[in-house]
């Protein structure tokens, strides 16, 4: 049986719109259009490509394979159609953008959306290791996270540097010194995103090193509820500095333990560097 490029399209945009219903939206075409192509695309693998998990689409290893053929197939496909337009002014596409670090993410979006107002932008925040996966299977446009792994077939470019502080409350105890060190803030309740967090993997390992334990952990699933948590006055957090626009009621103390400075980078699958969305984009960061 031959695959035809509907078909590859098709289960492209499942699995980047994580669910049959969205990428019949974004095709403009009936869910039973989007699945007939998909069961045809598996029969002609002669494997199931992915299955329907609790979070979502959950990828097979022949679904990983032939996703990176699909995602090529629509790539070339958007180049082509950009040829045909004669490199018109961007009005119209979408890209689909991941970030763990949510402030620089969000002030290179802002001063693209208000020169391409038409460009529909889709973010989400995830935690390093998903935000990782995400690059490595190819479902994202462009990531921006922080100490990004290096690989040969990904560009990077640094946006910001910035260290890990601790976040407190304004009134807190703590916010009245110049820096903190790691024994005290282990004795207070601690805020930190996710365990599959950069974040939370360096201050495991410093603590570690230290003989040290938290009093009592807070997990939190991006910064922005972290820092409305702390502001409620559920305990302190650490994350990187300047992830927050100025607040009088949040303060930001250097912890001595932790003076690395860690590189924010937007990384671009190499192959989608010639799509104009991609470029625009990038332009951004100069």
């Amino acid at each position: 049986m031959r695959v035809n490029p509907h078909q590859f399209k098709a289960f492209a945009h499942v699995v980047r719109e994580g669910s049959i219903s969205s990428a019949a939206r974004k095709l403009g075409v009936s869910q039973s259009a989007v699945t007939q192509h998909v069961s045809k695309l598996e029969s002609a693998v002669g494997a199931r490509l992915f299955v329907r998990g609790r979070d979502g689409i959950v990828l097979t290893r022949a679904g990983q394979e032939f996703f990176e053929l699909a995602d090529r197939y629509v790539t070339l496909e958007k180049m082509i159609d950009e040829r045909l337009q004669g490199y018109a002014d961007l009005s119209h596409g979408q890209l689909k953008i991941i970030a763990n670090a949510p402030q620089p993410a969000l002030r290179l979006i802002a001063r693209y959306s208000a020169r391409f107002p038409e460009v529909e932008v889709d973010l989400t925040l995830f935690d390093w290791t998903t935000a990782m996966n995400l690059l490595q299977t190819r479902q994202v446009d462009i990531a921006i996270v922080t100490d990004p792994t290096r690989k040969e077939d990904w560009y990077r470019r640094k946006i910001t540097d910035a260290r890990y502080v601790l976040y407190a409350r304004s009134d807190h105890p703590l916010a009245r010194r110049q820096a903190v060190c790691l024994a005290e803030v282990a004795r207070e309740v601690v805020l930190l995103p996710e365990q599959g967090s950069l974040t939370h993997r360096i201050v495991s390992k410093a603590l570690k090193q230290r003989g040290l334990s938290l009093r009592r952990l807070v997990r939190t699933t991006s910064f922005p509820v972290m820092k409305e948590a702390i502001l409620q006055g559920v305990g302190i957090g650490v994350f990187l500095e300047n992830s927050a626009v100025e607040e009088d009621r949040l303060v930001e103390l250097p912890i001595v333990e932790l003076p690395e400075s860690y590189e924010t980078c937007l990384v671009v699958p190499k192959y989608k560097l010639d799509l104009r969305l991609i470029q625009s984009f990038v332009a951004q960061t100069d």
